[in-house]
């Protein structure tokens, strides 16, 4: 598939979809962040029509464009459209609309490029910041010193990008899948570039040859599976590029399923691991976006033996953490909220599941009176093994220097540069900071 197919392909999906709309307005009354974005008392009819006129002209009424730039992808729209549509696709396609006709194409490819350097920096430093040879050569990220495979795995295991920032993570994904003897080879990293960065600065032609690369590769295995941990990359070739590609070429190159899904499926050939006895009483950080993963993870929770779950009252919204960013005021005050929540229900730990809640949420473990954790920690601890949280070590120290220091032997041994180093910790993890630490406010006030 060229480019241009992708492209052709790409638009005739939106207006097969443009044409099933009716313009009930049903997704937008379902959405949760239409009151937070100011557009409570929008009409709901005349929002959906104006983005429809966006998808069509590239510009629509202002409440429409507010709409599609806050959405926080929870999905809700999905589930309330009766006609065979899929509104959160539509938004995104909305956006990509506006920054078209916003921006030239050398513009847009230039943002493209910069964002995807800068995320191949960030990862490359935060990552050997934390990790041996062995472990960045068992996450893919550097070529193995053993002889490559004669036959393909079972499955691919595909990290994404951004989990390699909190490694502790996606180790503990190969941990788990190795105690239950799944047949997999690792795929991820920048080099297997889901091209997300490409579509929100607009470069289709990008996107299209990025697709066209990492489909080939997540394509090598016997059945055609793909367990993806990111929940950005699964709605992005869910939603974007498979159905993109499928529609050009005919064909449809493999199945992708959530880590989450996976595991509670399989929960037979993983309960009888979970062995070790813990109590605790945990809360759940919950995004809805992608369909089954937290009820899922409710579940895998509820297997550990010892293992208590409180509901808080506190609203999961968006697709995770980091797409909560176009509300910041809103994003801020939620995760206050659900802080608080966690305290007065004295729980032990704050369980996340995806690798941004976890970046933007550990290091509040500093002043609050419970751990936060990763659920795979969980579930690690329960079958016998462990991998240290280096991130959020680290980042508890909310110290330049101190970072440095203590990750100096890993920095020498990987050749990482200094002034890098240290910029990518200012920006990539201390920056990385969407509620202030308490620490930090009581100073501010």
């Amino acid at each position: 598939m060229d480019n241009t197919g992708f492209e052709q392909a790409l638009s005739g999906r939106v207006d097969d979809m443009i044409d099933a709309c009716t313009k009930c307005g049903a997704c937008f009354t379902a959405c949760p962040i239409a009151g937070p974005a100011g557009l409570g008392d929008a009409d709901p009819e005349a929002v959906v029509s104006g983005v429809l006129d966006i998808l069509r002209l590239g510009k629509g009424t202002a409440e429409s464009e507010k709409w599609a730039k806050a959405c926080m992808a929870s999905g809700e729209c999905i589930k309330a459209c009766d006609y065979g549509v899929n509104p959160r696709f539509l938004l995104t396609m909305a956006r990509l609309a506006m920054v078209r006709t916003e921006k030239d194409a050398a513009e847009r490819r230039k943002q493209g490029v910069n964002v995807f350097r800068k995320l191949g920096q960030d990862i490359g430093v935060l990552s050997r910041l934390q990790l041996s040879e062995e472990a960045l050569i068992r996450l893919g990220q550097r070529p193995s010193k053993e002889a490559p495979r004669v036959e393909m795995p079972d499955v691919v295991f595909y990290t994404g990008c951004n989990v390699l920032k909190t490694p502790h993570i996606a180790l503990l994904c190969l941990d788990i899948m190795d105690a239950m003897g799944a047949d997999y080879q690792v795929m991820g990293g920048p080099t297997h570039c889901c091209g997300t960065s490409q579509l929100r600065a607009g470069d289709t032609e990008t996107l299209g040859r990025l697709a066209n690369n990492t489909i080939n590769k997540l394509s090598q295995s016997k059945t055609k599976q793909v367990l993806a941990w990111c929940p950005s990359c699964v709605m992005q070739f869910g939603e974007t590029v498979l159905p993109t590609y499928e529609r050009a070429t005919g064909e449809k190159p493999f199945d992708l399923t959530p880590f989450m899904p996976f595991l509670h499926a399989n929960m037979d050939r993983l309960r009888p691991l979970l062995k070790g006895r813990l109590e605790m009483t945990v809360a759940l950080h919950r995004h809805p976006g992608i369909a089954g993963v937290m009820e899922a993870a409710e579940q895998l929770l509820l297997a550990v033996p010892g293992i208590r779950i409180v509901k808080l009252d506190v609203p999961g919204v968006g697709l995770q953490s980091v797409n909560l960013a176009t509300l910041p005021k809103f994003k801020a005050e939620l995760q206050l909220k659900e802080l608080e929540a966690a305290r007065a229900a004295g729980v032990d730990a704050l369980v996340a599941v995806y690798h941004s809640d976890h970046r933007e949420l550990c290091a509040h473990e500093r002043d609050w009176p419970f751990r936060i954790i990763n659920i795979l920690e969980i579930v690690g601890e329960s079958m016998g093994f462990r991998q240290e949280d280096h991130y959020k070590n680290l980042k508890i120290k909310q110290d330049v220097d101190a970072i440095v220091a203590d990750s100096a032997d890993l920095m020498k041994s990987h050749g990482v540069n200094l002034d890098t180093a240290r910029q990518v910790i200012v920006n990539g993890m201390l920056g990385d900071q969407p509620l202030p630490l308490q620490g930090m406010q009581a100073a501010a006030r």
